[in-house]
């Protein structure tokens, strides 16, 4: 309730912007032409134009024959609790400068908006991942305190709502504020997120094929263990969405 109550009052917000302000670019500023409708074309191409192909099983950029037996070599040798990873793009330039923007919570109406205009965009490669339910990662109720909203659980929405599939909020629970992982190798990631979830007592997810999403994958190993939490519970299916692929 207190999450619909929030998207409502910031859609009035944002309505009474728009009635009383010029149209302008969510992400440089710019006035926007009259057929253009949140950014402006130069910003909407460096945003939802990838260049590059990626791992279909974990996101990584490849080269045209940097994929065997539908793995890459970062990820030939790992086993995550996840099918696969969709992403918008690498984190990298006007993605990775977005990215960087929705930390604040004045944004998280921008961050819907990329999630919606990302979700609108690719809408046939989400739909054949069959999933039926949508599910942020969660932050821990200190650090989203702190933040004011969970960027993440943003961008579930946007996409739920053009998927037209639930919105599943509640369903997992961040039990341990962990540290920062941007200097952490991959086994010191792997052992800060252990544990650090669970599905909330009360919920079933026996027999769910999820969507799980997330701003940035870097290792996966936040992704992995949320996910394999998930499939502790019953889940029979996780994939991942994420607006951006970072090096690892």
């Amino acid at each position: 309730m207190l999450d619909q109550l929030t998207h409502a009052g910031r859609e009035l917000r944002d309505g009474l912007l728009h009635l009383l302000l010029p149209a302008g670019c969510y992400v440089c500023g710019v006035p926007l032409a009259a057929s253009a409708r949140h950014f402006c074309d130069p910003c909407r191409t460096r945003l939802f134009t990838d260049p590059h192909p990626a791992c279909p099983h974990c996101a990584a950029t490849v080269g045209p024959f940097g994929i065997l037996d539908g793995q890459c070599p970062t990820c030939r040798d790992e086993s995550f609790a996840f099918e696969r990873v969709v992403r918008l793009g690498p984190y990298d330039g006007a993605l990775r400068d977005v990215i960087l923007m929705l930390k604040h919570h004045s944004n998280e109406g921008l961050a819907e908006l990329v999630a919606e205009t990302w979700a609108r965009q690719a809408k046939a490669l989400f739909d054949t991942l069959n999933v039926d339910a949508v599910v942020p990662v969660p932050l821990h109720w200190w650090r989203r305190w702190r933040r004011g909203y969970n960027q993440s659980a943003a961008l579930a929405h946007g996409i739920a709502g053009v998927l037209g599939l639930p919105l599943q909020t509640a369903w997992l629970r961040r039990v341990r504020n962990t540290p920062m992982q941007t200097r952490m190798t991959l086994a010191g990631r792997r052992e800060n997120v252990r544990g650090a979830f669970r599905v909330r007592g009360g919920v079933s997810v026996r027999g769910r094929s999820i969507l799980l999403v997330d701003d940035v994958l870097t290792t996966g190993a936040t992704a992995g263990e949320a996910a394999r939490v998930l499939h502790h519970g019953g889940c029979q299916r996780v994939v991942v969405a994420v607006l951006a692929r970072a090096h690892s």
